[in-house]
């Protein structure tokens, strides 16, 4: 058909409609934290290869030659999240490919954690491990990870670069990094028993574009540990320090200002040991720990009082200022007592870009606050007029004739209490109707339409299993239910709506799901609800998990228990909606 638009058009017509920021930011979660860890690593690797590829050391260009194998094997890490099985063996022959390919051509291999392998290569093969020990079945993890340990250690002997470790020390770094990252792929491995959420993995689970970013600055800073010697390392864990600060920062913005001020002043002191090349930016300072001042700044800013705030800044530029002025007097860094000007300058500038930052994130919260709040409003509003309608409607005609009924009653008690007594029977009939139906338009309100919370009985396990069987929402769904007989009716009940609602608006908005999954036990006095989904298009769904405002009224029902409650996307892609409710008396 001559108007039908095709495929190279449709992309065009899809690039022009789509805005810029909404593309980066659809590629930003489909790398993910591992993706980001590996482009840190890869910029890293660049700023090494790009210079060592024009100096004087051979000929030029050819240091490039070990670009391939860094990026194929970041690809094999990359594919190791759908395909761990074929990836780690890719990873190993990657390796192996790289290997030959810089014997063959004499280019310079360098040394990082591990002698003649790349940082980004190193940190693709802890990916490539993690993953299989992940998902793949024993025997395959087995092999697939001794397969890659394999290839790495030839890499490391046949690879004829001048890496400043010897096969003994690399094979012992190696190990340390191998049992670490099988263990953290233990603890991570599908089909164990669900565990306790924690503070530390929830705010991983959010920040982790955060976590990504810090990684660059700190992966430099690595290097200069790599290339000096032990003395470097206060300084870099005044640096890691200085970078979980600042991912601390978004849940206690003040609190972790004034701890990022006590780790600036503490690294004057680690300077003093750090050999005198060590990276600083400005020339006085850790790069990383100039990153993470900036966003501390901006989120003190953005959500503390300005009273606060101000003087939590103030305590940090002092600590800067103290550390600086050291650095400076010492001759350490790169600056001397004549930049002194200029770094007071380049501070305040980079001050007031945070504060500016700061100011406009803080004035877009609040718009977004009030457009939140009157949404909300406007929603409440017209579910109160519908329910008045609706009440109005259903109840007008019942009550009255049972007036009308009750008044003829009234009037004919006297000469005919027969008939009087007939009229009473037809007017309690009337109010049992009118009970009944009272109480589907209200269940029905509450519950969206379904059925079977109207029949919820005493037992909270038989009504999440009938819940779960009845499968309205279109999505195979499996129940892991352990609670107790004795729970308080009101938890339980409120645990029943916040399943229900919780599988309605899996089968609205989860596209491709395939499964879902239900907890409920008690544990440490309190009952766990977890719903979960493995649907793969979660970037497309409202937060919430609603195109309403389901959420709010499952928050409201929560508070109320003086309970809490989570929901938003899943590491491994889907949704996931937690509560936690009391079962003690306080409930």
């Amino acid at each position: 058909m001559a108007g039908r638009p095709r495929c190279g058009d449709a992309r065009i017509l899809y690039r022009s409609v789509v805005p810029f920021s909404d593309r980066v930011t659809s590629a930003w979660r489909w790398l993910g934290l591992e993706g980001v860890l590996l482009l840190a690593a890869f910029l890293c690797d660049l700023a090494v290869v790009l210079p060592a590829s024009v100096d004087s050391l051979g000929p030029r260009g050819r240091d490039l030659l070990l670009l391939p194998g860094m990026i194929a094997l970041g690809a094999c890490a990359l594919w190791a999240r759908t395909r761990p099985a074929v990836a780690v063996f890719a990873g190993a022959a990657t390796l192996f490919a790289s290997t030959f390919l810089i014997r063959a051509t004499d280019a310079a291999a360098y040394t990082t954690l591990l002698s003649n392998v790349s940082l980004s290569e190193t940190v693709a093969g802890l990916e490539l491990v993690f993953f299989c020990v992940r998902r793949v079945r024993w025997a395959e993890s087995i092999v697939g990870t001794g397969t890659l340990v394999l290839a790495t250690l030839f890499a490391t002997a046949y690879r004829n670069g001048s890496g400043s470790r010897g096969l003994s020390e690399t094979m012992l770094l190696g190990l340390v990094l191998l049992v670490a990252v099988v263990l953290a792929g233990l603890q991570f491995r599908r089909g164990q028993a669900p565990r306790k959420e924690s503070a530390v993995r929830d705010l991983v689970r959010e920040q982790w574009p955060l976590i990504g970013a810090l990684s660059l600055p700190v992966f430099l800073e690595l290097y200069q540990l790599l290339d000096s010697n032990i003395r470097a390392l206060p300084a870099l864990t005044c640096s890691l320090a200085a970078a979980a600060t600042a991912v601390y920062a978004t849940r206690r913005p003040l609190r972790a200002g004034l701890l990022l001020a006590g780790i600036i002043f503490a690294t004057s002191a680690a300077l003093w040991i750090a050999p005198r090349q060590y990276l600083l930016g400005y020339g006085a300072l850790p790069f990383t720990e100039i990153v993470a001042g900036i966003i501390v700044v901006v989120l003190l800013v953005r959500s503390v009082e300005p009273k606060r705030a101000w003087g939590a800044i103030a305590l940090m530029s002092a600590a800067v200022a103290f550390t600086t002025l050291t650095t400076v007097v010492s001759g350490r860094g790169r600056a001397n007592m004549s930049d002194l000007r200029d770094l007071v300058i380049a501070a305040v500038l980079v001050l007031g870009i945070a504060v500016a930052a700061g100011l406009y994130f803080r004035a877009r919260d609040s718009e977004r606050r009030k457009v939140v709040e009157a949404a909300v409003a406007d929603a409440q509003n017209s579910e109160r007029m519908a329910l008045a309608r609706e009440l109005h409607d259903l109840v007008a005609h019942h009550v009255t004739g049972i007036i009308v009924q009750a008044q003829a009653a009234k009037v004919i008690a006297d000469q005919n209490p027969k008939v009087a007594l007939e009229v009473i029977e037809r007017i309690e009939a009337a109010g049992t109707e009118a009970m009944t139906a009272m109480r589907r338009l209200v269940g029905s309100m509450r519950a969206g339409g379904e059925a079977v919370t109207d029949q919820a009985t005493m037992d909270l396990d038989a009504d999440l299993r009938r819940l779960v069987e009845s499968g309205h929402h279109g999505v195979p769904t499996e129940a892991d239910v352990r609670v107790p007989a004795d729970l308080p009716q009101e938890v339980a009940r409120s645990a029943l709506r916040l399943v229900q609602e919780s599988l309605t608006n899996i089968g609205k908005h989860a596209a491709g799901a395939t499964r879902a999954c239900v907890l409920a036990e008690v544990r440490d006095g309190e009952l766990h609800i977890r719903v979960a989904d493995d649907g793969h298009q979660v970037v497309t769904r409202p937060a919430g998990g609603s195109g309403g405002y389901g959420l709010v009224g499952m928050r409201e029902r929560v508070e109320l228990l003086h309970g809490r409650l989570a929901a938003g996307p899943a590491p491994d892609g889907g949704w996931v909606v937690e509560a936690w409710l009391p079962v003690e008396e306080k409930a």
